[in-house]
């Protein structure tokens, strides 16, 4: 029965069933199934669905969207049961996409993974200014900051916000990783970063290493 619940939240999210995702998520939160079984067995193949449509033509933007805001109406009502067990064992990732770039699909599977993973993660969203990813290092304390770029115009701002960190006095507390589409292992050694994630799961790998785990 579980495994029907299971495949009713990733279907819905798949579909950007956002009302639906999160009424079904509260559902099996009631049943007593553990939050951290309905991310990795519900929520998070939803959200890799939807990417794998996308990758293949059969989802366009604003299917992706749709599937964006399921996942997140999904997420709420873990959240709290994720940042009280198994989501703080690796402490925090703050996350966000550069300034100037809207697209958060990608984001969205980096956070389902990271969070199955055991980070408490703090989404920053997405156009984020340099002064915002500061100020969140500064009050979160992170143990890794991510930066999220989609085009080769905004993924020089990642530049920047590494420089500012090493001006801060920052940057020697935090790892800091880099990914999307326009980047690649080159451009990390670059800019500086301590790791590329090529895709969600090669992310969530990549930051537990950084983490000593």
């Amino acid at each position: 029965m579980s495994d029907e619940k299971y495949q009713a939240i990733s279907k819905a999210v798949t579909e950007g069933e956002d009302t639906q995702a999160g009424q079904l998520v509260n559902e099996a939160l009631a049943a007593g199934l553990p939050a951290l079984d309905i991310l990795q067995k519900g929520v998070i193949p939803g959200i890799t669905r939807a990417g794998d449509l996308w990758k293949a033509n059969q989802f366009f933007m604003p299917d992706v969207i749709l599937a964006a805001d399921a996942f997140k109406a999904g997420m709420a009502p873990l959240e709290p049961h994720l940042k009280n067990g198994e989501a703080s064992r690796h402490g925090k990732y703050v996350i966000g996409v550069v300034e100037g770039d809207m697209h958060d699909l990608g984001k969205s599977l980096v956070i389902a993974m990271l969070t199955s993973a055991g980070f408490e993660v703090i989404d920053l969203g997405i156009n984020v200014p340099q002064s915002e990813f500061i100020a969140a290092v500064k009050q979160h304390h992170p143990a890794v900051v991510g930066m999220g770029a989609y085009m080769t115009t905004t993924m020089l701002e990642m530049k920047g916000i590494i420089a500012a960190l090493e001006k801060e006095g920052l940057r020697k507390n935090v790892k800091v990783m880099v990914g999307g589409v326009p980047t690649s292992q080159e451009y990390a050694d670059e800019v500086g970063a301590d790791a590329w994630g090529k895709d969600a799961l090669d992310t969530m790998q990549k930051a537990t290493k950084l983490v000593g785990v």
